[in-house]
């Protein structure tokens, strides 16, 4: 593609070059690392968290840059379009070169602090149900075709997520469902990207290591529906579905320009339940929208996942999807990698892994969990929390879990930089105020703990397999906060970790313990 015709895209403050006139060279691909340029590419200095891309303009040149785009006035042995800010300006740069890929297909965007991954698959199975090819991009990775893939950030950078979206148009997908981060947001990753639907889940307190305050990071959260959405070429048929039982999200539905329909549990809502149940198998109950109501069965559990399952079922009812399609996505769903993922236990105990890493979202699973099990039987909880992020959110993890779970589990999470006692220690003055008893490692295997208290052991997989050994049949084990993870960050490398493998293990070896010393084989 001509320079001149990619810059149609943006807007251009000053075009400038060596020689004159200004060369419109052919552009045969787009970069925001200088490392990766290539002969006749188009180089955007992005300004980033640990460098800014002004600094590597000549290294692009050398590599064979035909221009670079900047947000400042640079003097360099190439064409030079400068723009106002070159972040938003790499989106709808990269969304020009690659066709415009979100006007073909029907985007969904969804936001929120907890429950987007799990509504994300809903949504995936709705569609499917409903004969659709379907794209998805998350926390997980991004899929579709059969083909599943890794990406660092919930949401990939503008130029990475426009190439994603080409190729799914390419390979015949029809809805993609995105996840969209708060950072991705404020970050103008969705710049160039076209939304037909945008789901709100719910607001809590995260990521405040970044945006400082709870009242900032609800404004970059509401910009996916006031800018992004009710801004953007679909905003004549655009639509929001909103989670009704949230405080932000009612205040949300009041001020929107497009329609919206709200989700929740009461008849306030357009899309609401008015009977459901509870069990540790699943949800059952009825849903009732504008077109009409029909009864739902899954396998998930949880007043959260109801959420979920309501807003999921706005998407459908406002992309017209017949009911017999929205049940059956509903019900086939039977578990989201690491969101209440259980791990099979012989002996009668029920094991979960959860991505709980918030608040809001380890007072939801707990909560959940809590009255399902039978009076006799105990919660234990195995949590931690990340270094190098929001230290406010470490006491409230902790009394949360101490006051939900019978025995409170505190270890490391993915710790970062920082030292793991130092963050135990900020959880441990939560954990305490919610009452119970402190105990030892070894005490609690010499007693297997008959009293509320919570225990510090900083080795996660130790933690898991103390949780394990001092459970008894019946017992619910929730591992948080790592869930699909398959490392832990220590320092500023990573280790192989999986919750899931780790708490098999475990299982597998007390089960081997028990028969020892009873005599089996």
């Amino acid at each position: 593609m001509k320079l001149s015709r990619l810059l149609k895209a943006v807007d251009v403050v000053r075009l400038s070059a060596p020689g004159f006139p200004v060369p419109d060279p052919e552009i045969r691909s787009l970069h925001y690392r200088s490392q990766t340029v290539q002969p006749g590419g188009l180089f955007i200095a992005v300004p980033g968290f640990r460098a800014d891309g002004h600094a590597f303009i000549d290294d692009a040149i050398r590599r064979g840059a035909a221009a670079v785009v900047t947000q400042q006035p640079v003097s360099c042995d190439a064409v030079v379009a400068e723009v106002a800010d070159s972040r938003r300006a790499l989106g709808r740069l990269a969304s020009r070169f690659y066709g415009e890929p979100s006007k073909q297909l029907v985007l969904i965007a969804i936001t929120g602090t907890n429950g987007k991954t799990t509504t994300s698959y809903l949504i995936e199975q709705i569609l499917t149900s409903a004969g659709y090819r379907v794209g998805v991009i998350g926390t997980i990775g991004y899929r579709y075709g059969g083909k599943t893939f890794e990406t660092p950030v919930t949401t990939p950078e503008s130029l990475d997520l426009q190439r994603i979206l080409a190729d799914m148009d390419r390979d015949g997908v029809s809805h993609v469902v995105m996840e969209a981060s708060s950072h991705a947001i404020d970050l103008h990753r969705l710049a160039g990207c076209e939304v037909d639907v945008a789901v709100f889940t719910n607001l809590s307190q995260d990521h405040l290591d970044y945006h400082l305050d709870m009242d900032r990071y609800w404004a970059c959260k509401e910009r996916l529906f006031t800018e992004i959405l009710a801004r953007g070429a679909k905003r004549n048929r655009a639509v929001a579905v909103v989670n009704g039982n949230d405080p932000r999200g009612r205040l949300l539905s009041e001020k929107l320009t497009v329609p919206c329909f709200t989700a929740g549990e009461s008849d306030g809502n357009m899309i609401w339940s008015p009977d459901f149940r509870f069990s540790l198998a699943g949800i059952t109950g009825r849903i009732v929208t504008p077109e009409g109501n029909f009864s739902f069965t899954s396998p998930m559990t949880g007043r959260h996942n109801l959420e979920n399952i309501l807003c999921a079922v706005g998407v459908g009812a406002a992309l017209h999807i017949p009911f017999s399609a929205m049940e059956q996505g509903i019900e086939v769903l039977t578990a989201v990698p690491g969101r209440l993922e259980a791990v099979p236990d012989r002996q009668g105990r029920f094991v979960y892994v959860d991505y709980a890493h918030t608040p809001d979202a380890l007072a939801n699973v707990l909560s959940a969990l809590k009255p399902l099990v039978t009076p006799a039987a105990r919660i234990i909880c195995v949590f931690g929390c990340g270094g190098d992020r929001d230290r406010d959110k470490r006491p409230r993890m902790g009394e949360i879990a101490g006051r939900f779970s019978d025995l409170a589990v505190i270890t490391s999470d993915n710790p970062r930089t920082e030292e793991p006692l130092a963050i135990i220690r900020q959880i441990v003055t939560g954990a305490s105020r919610a009452g119970g008893r402190f105990y030892r490692p070894g005490e609690l295997r010499e007693t297997g703990s008959a009293d509320k208290g919570y225990v510090v052991e900083p080795d996660r997989r130790k933690a898991i397999r103390l949780a394990v050994a001092v459970s008894r049949p019946g017992d619910v084990v929730l591992i948080a906060g790592k869930g699909h993870e398959t490392y832990q960050i220590i320092g500023s490398g990573t280790i192989p970790f999986d919750d899931r493998a780790e708490a098999r293990q475990a299982l597998d070896e007390y089960e081997a313990d028990s028969l020892d010393n009873t005599g089996g084989s």
